[in-house]
């Protein structure tokens, strides 16, 4: 059995007010055995688009390599636009070593709603991924029944959005006319190819395509992020 440990603490700021929520990189991360191409941060696989899709819609011509360059390119973007990185998943087990979703066992979780209470400028959670079995809102949706609460749906297009009330802290109540605060979430598509068959399948998506037959699956998470990134 292989022990999958997350090997990125949370990027998160003074100023972050979006935070995006994923699972866990592949396992190559935690043991440091990166491919050429792979950036040593979150999201930075070479098989998962995430940057490059930033890339795309904010022409920062980014480095796709092992480099702290590469590294600090993204930290930076991220501190100028307010945006965080918090993944679900702290550790898990698996008999398979790849980065499968469903192949996660003994899954241990962070604490999401503790790291929302110590940064109260935080009001909007973008998942990377849905509602699947193993996903970040499937993980959220568990964590947060913890506390008693629940998503409150908004929007069931894609990306699908709801809201949820979250209990301040005593010292943030000592300076809010309220004793919660309402928190965004998106659910992104995937930037994981492996969700580029869910994708053709979308309405939305034939739709586009019909179109325009250049149209690509790259092309419709470009559009669907820049609303929100």
């Amino acid at each position: 059995m292989f022990k999958h440990i997350h090997p990125y603490k949370p990027f998160i700021h003074e100023t972050t007010t979006k935070l995006i929520v994923g699972t866990l990189p592949p396992p190559r991360f935690s043991i440091g055995d990166l491919l050429e191409k792979d950036v040593d941060f979150c999201y930075g696989s070479y098989y998962n688009s995430l940057w490059m899709f930033i890339d795309n819609i904010h022409n920062l011509n980014l480095r796709y390599d092992n480099s702290e360059e590469a590294v600090e390119q993204r930290k930076q973007f991220l501190i100028q636009h307010n945006i965080g990185i918090c993944d679900m998943v702290e550790s898990c087990e698996r008999e398979k070593i790849d980065a499968s979703d469903l192949g996660m066992k003994n899954i241990q979780l962070r604490n999401l709603v503790g790291y929302l209470q110590q940064f109260p400028n935080i009001d909007t959670l973008l998942f990377t991924g849905g509602n699947s079995k193993n996903g970040p809102e499937y993980f959220f949706r568990k964590h947060i029944k913890d506390y008693g609460m629940t998503l409150e749906l908004v929007s069931n297009d894609v990306p699908r959005i709801h809201l949820f009330k979250l209990p301040v802290m005593e010292s943030e109540a000592k300076q809010s006319a309220g004793y919660e605060r309402t928190i965004k979430t998106v659910s992104l598509t995937s930037a994981s190819g492996s969700a580029n068959r869910a994708i053709g399948s979308m309405p939305l998506y034939q739709q586009l395509k019909n179109s325009n037959p250049s149209f690509t699956t790259t092309d419709f998470r470009v559009v669907q992020y820049r609303e929100f990134l």
